[in-house]
């Protein structure tokens, strides 16, 4: 049975446990063994350090384990996603692993800035730092866009995807 890494901000809601419950349950559904961070077994009577480290070891484990790796790339905190997210798809992607990352929105990047949180000069697009924006008609900067198959949709709709690819 093939193993998916369930990755994304989720982990951060307030009903996470319930949350991972229900993914895995999904992947079940669908003939997959999923595998979510929060099933990891840690010591949290350690140091903040001593924990971390121990979470990293075990969600880095995890995805060494995984043949696919299906995250949550919805904006998070911001415009973009969960920078721990975005470090666990270049991780699996570097370990030649399936990354697949799901989207409410797969508009072009550039479209999720206000007219107002944006200028324009000399053909290009900049934010109000005057920062340029990325505009290769991507959902998201072309690291992630590229190495990463995009889904518009939710988490079922990738194990749907996959399924329909056997």
């Amino acid at each position: 049975m093939k193993k998916i890494y369930i990755a994304g901000p989720d982990v951060f809601e307030v009903n996470s446990i319930e949350i991972g419950k229900n993914l895995v349950k999904l992947c079940e559904k669908y003939g997959y063994q999923g595998l979510y961070p929060l099933d990891n077994v840690v010591d949290f009577s350690q140091t903040k350090h001593k924990i971390a480290q121990d979470i990293f070891d075990a969600n880095i484990k995890m995805i060494q384990e995984a043949d696919t790796v299906i995250a949550n790339l919805n904006s998070f905190r911001g415009k973009e996603p969960d920078s721990g997210t975005v470090f666990e798809c270049g991780y699996a992607y570097g370990l030649n692993k399936e990354v697949y990352g799901y989207l409410s929105d797969t508009s072009h990047y550039i479209d999720r800035f206000a007219e107002d949180e944006r200028f324009a000069k000399e053909g290009s697009f900049y934010d109000l730092d005057a920062r340029l924006i990325e505009d290769f008609d991507y959902p998201l900067n072309l690291m992630l866009s590229c190495s990463t198959k995009i889904i518009e949709g939710d988490f079922e709709t990738v194990l749907k995807f996959l399924k329909g690819r056997e």
